[in-house]
């Protein structure tokens, strides 16, 4: 990774974002992004497509039954196997 992020251009900013999200890293507090108005607002855009994407495939719980029944199968499972 480049070293003088302060420094950074564009283009080595932007190959290197990806990593820079997957890492937890708060990118809006990247200092390339603080001075830098196209990948601030380019940052600003994947957030709100990634946010959209979210509300496509809400995670939901199963409900209680699901995990009931996995429980049985395993344990029926291990009874044959044993038996």
């Amino acid at each position: 990774m480049i070293q003088d992020s302060k420094n950074m251009t564009c283009e080595e900013f932007q190959s290197q974002m990806a990593e820079l999200i997957g890492s937890g890293e708060d990118v809006a507090l990247h200092p390339h992004v603080q001075s830098c108005t196209l990948c601030r607002a380019l940052l600003n855009e994947l957030e709100i497509i990634a946010e959209a994407a979210r509300q496509l495939f809400p995670v939901e719980d199963p409900p209680d039954t699901v995990w009931e029944k996995l429980e049985t199968a395993i344990k029926q499972e291990g009874h044959q196997t044993r038996g």
